[in-house]
Parts: C-alpha cells; structure tokens; sequence
C-alpha cells in the first residue's frame, strides 16, 4: 500500500468509536419497534403500554439534548462523550434485564438521557476535528452509519432475538457499547473546547444562545418545517402503502430497508456534494433549497404516484433527500457558532422531533393518508425551499462560514479523511 493510501486508512480509523457509537444509536431508536408485540407478551403488557418506553426515549432527548449540549460546549467532548456512552452501556443492559414495564422505561429513558449526552457532543467532535475540505464527507459518514443502524442492526437485532428473545437484542447493545469505550478513551481529545465561549453565558442564556443567532435561528426553524413534513408523513407511511396497495407486513419490512439505504445514500451524496460545492465556492449549504424541492417530489410520488414501482420510486428519493439535509445543517451546526457546536447540533434534534409531532398531527387531521402525506408532506416540504434559500443567504451575508477554527490536518500534519 502506497504511504497515500495508508494515512487514507489512518485517517478512517480516527472516528472509529464514535461512528461505531452512531451504529448502535441507530439501532437502538428503531429497535423497539419489530420487538414491540414479543416484548409486551413476556412482561404481561398491552402493546400501547410496552409503546410508552419508546415515548420515554425520544422525549427524555428532545427535553435534555439542548442543556447536555451546553455542557459539552462548556466542559469539552471527552467527558460528556464518556459519560454519555457508560450510561448508554447500563441503561441497555438494565433493559435487558427488565422483568416488569416500570423497569423498562426507566431503562429507556436514561439510554435517552445517554443519546442526548453523547450525540450532540459526536457531531460536535467531527466537525472541529474534521479537516473543513471534507467536514461535510465525515459528517455524512457518521450519518450514513447511523441510518445503518437501521438497514443492518435493527434486522439484526430482531433476528437475535427472534433465536435467544428480546432481552438478547439490548444485551448486544451493551456489549458493543463496551467496545466503543477502549475506542473513545483514545480518539476522542480532552482538551478544551475551540472558542468555547458560552460560559460568560448564563445556563439558560447559554441553552437558547442558538436562537439569538441569525443564520442559526433561520435553520431551526427550516429543520422544524422540513422534519414536520419529512417525519411528519413518515409516520403514517405503512398505512398509506398498505392503503394503496394493500402491502403484508413483511413487504413493509423491506420498504424500511429502503427508507434506511436511502438516508445512507443521501447522506454520503450530501456530504461530498456540499464539499465540493463550498471548495469551488458556490456557497456554504448551496444543495439546502435542493433537499426541499427533492423532498416534495419523493412525498407527492409516493401519495399518488401510478402503481407500486413509482411509489417505491418516491420512498428512495423522499430518504435520499432527508439523509442529505441533515448533513447540510450539521455541517451548519458545526461551523457557523464555533462556541455552540453541540448546543446547536442538540437544538436541530429536539426542533426534529419538535417538527415530526407537528406534521404526524396535521398529516392525521385528514381523513385520508394519502390526502394528508400529500397536502401537508409536500406542501411543507416546498414551505421549506424558500425558507432553505434565505438560511442560505443570510450566511452570505454575514460571512459565517467557512469555520475559522484550524482543522488539525492543516496544522498537525494529520491525515485528512477520505
């Protein structure tokens, strides 16, 4: 292997934890969906109740993500990161020993509180560690392995449990959490934070400094429009398959295989096309109107386009655009307030799910599925390109971008990542 090729291979590996970490949170937020039934037989629970401990996830990290982000921005990645992947470790391992519902979302709930530590703080450290001509490419790798979790290990984890029980599936969690500990003590840097400066902040001002700023408070409220029709309509996505053309159960496992390679593609696609385009200068997010236009034509063709081949058509390019507009406004996230990285990538979660309740409301307001994904999923979605264009704009203007912070690779001699 020529010396190239090797620091090429060097300069992967220095992720290795925290994309293997990314893996096992993608697992683990779509996990206890294909085990629901089982589960809730074993403890002796109806379905909707067992359902509670995935409510107690999502809202323990939309709730908590912001003020656990502001301690990474104020004390640095590698202690929030460290912290947030030991109770990740014991919160699946006490899932996997729940005997009774109590336990379980409890167990749910602090692997939440984990995800909302450790996430923010993961695309923080890529960002400012990343040299800047292939942020975006590392942010959309550790993007594309999330959205892995779900194509490969929530399969994965439904076929060990369907062999040793459910219980095994959130055992496997923690053993691979246990992996990516060694991996983080070495990659991760604890040292202090480029341009920390939230701390002359006070706590809530530090938690909401986001909104008071310009390119930022534009993107959140983008991500909350986008979200409310990419997720919003996801939500009731089977129903409208199996209202369209009356799909099995099993056919619409495999639609959520190509819903998750979807996000995959369009995160890896995201990422190298923003690359290119900010290094000939054509802007710093140019492809962010893109993702909507792109969104609204996958959402519309999937609710009523003819037959089943067009439909499918619809689902893959609906996922190809959600997987490339996260990597756009993390790479945001990263680069536009160097002190409020992980504060600013925690926001863009909560406003997600903030967006995704708002749509499934509204998309479930209508009588019909199909009526609803398209009048509120591509209504918003085009709602969300001119709203793209001025987040756009406004960084022109305000010449947030490129990130001032060194990248390590031009200062250290580090290998840059492929």
């Amino acid at each position: 292997m020529s010396s190239s090729g090797q620091q090429d291979a060097f300069a992967r590996w220095r992720y290795a934890g925290v994309f293997l970490l990314l893996f096992l949170f993608g697992t683990e937020t779509f996990l206890v969906s294909p085990l629901l039934p089982t589960m809730a037989e074993d403890i002796g629970v109806s379905e909707a109740a067992a359902a509670q401990s995935v409510t107690a996830y999502v809202l323990v990290y939309a709730v908590t993500a912001p003020f656990l982000g502001l301690l990474s921005d104020r004390f640095g990645r590698r202690r929030t990161l460290i912290a947030g992947t030991v109770l990740f470790l014991l919160a699946n391992a006490a899932a996997a020993l729940s005997t009774g519902l109590a336990l379980l979302i409890v167990s749910r709930a602090l692997a939440g509180l984990a995800a909302a530590a450790a996430g923010p703080a993961i695309w923080a450290h890529i960002a400012e560690t990343a040299p800047e001509r292939v942020r975006g490419r590392a942010l959309g790798l550790g993007m594309a392995l999330f959205s892995c979790g779900q194509v490969v290990g929530v399969p994965l984890g439904g076929l060990l449990a369907g062999v040793s029980g459910w219980r095994s599936a959130f055992l496997a969690l923690a053993v691979g959490t246990a992996a990516a500990v060694p991996l983080l003590l070495r990659q991760v840097s604890g040292g202090p934070v480029p341009g920390a400066a939230a701390a002359d902040r006070g706590a809530l001002g530090a938690v909401l400094a986001a909104w008071g700023h310009p390119a930022l408070r534009r993107a959140l409220g983008v991500n909350t429009v986008f979200h409310a029709a990419n997720l919003g309509a996801y939500t009731f996505l089977g129903v409208l398959l199996v209202d369209r053309f009356d799909l099995s159960v099993s056919a619409l496992g495999l639609v959520g295989v190509l819903v998750g390679a979807g996000s995959v593609a369009g995160s890896l696609l995201g990422g190298r096309l923003g690359d290119r385009a900010r290094a000939a200068g054509r802007g710093h997010l140019p492809l962010l109107p893109f993702w909507g236009l792109l969104l609204a034509a996958g959402i519309a063709l999937t609710a009523v386009g003819p037959g089943i081949v067009l439909a499918l058509l619809g689902v893959t390019l609906w996922f190809v655009a959600s997987g490339g507009f996260v990597i756009d406004q993390q790479t945001l996230a990263g680069t536009a307030a160097p002190d409020l990285r992980a504060t600013s990538s925690a926001w863009l979660t909560s406003t997600m799910y903030a967006g995704t309740g708002l749509g499934a409301w509204a998309v479930g307001a209508f009588s019909g599925p199909g009526t609803g994904t398209l009048v509120i999923g591509a209504g918003l979605a085009l709602l969300s390109v001119p709203a793209a264009f001025a987040v756009s704009a406004g960084l022109r203007r305000t010449g947030a971008a490129p990130d001032p912070t060194p990248a390590p690779g031009k200062e250290t001699g580090e290998p840059a990542l492929p």
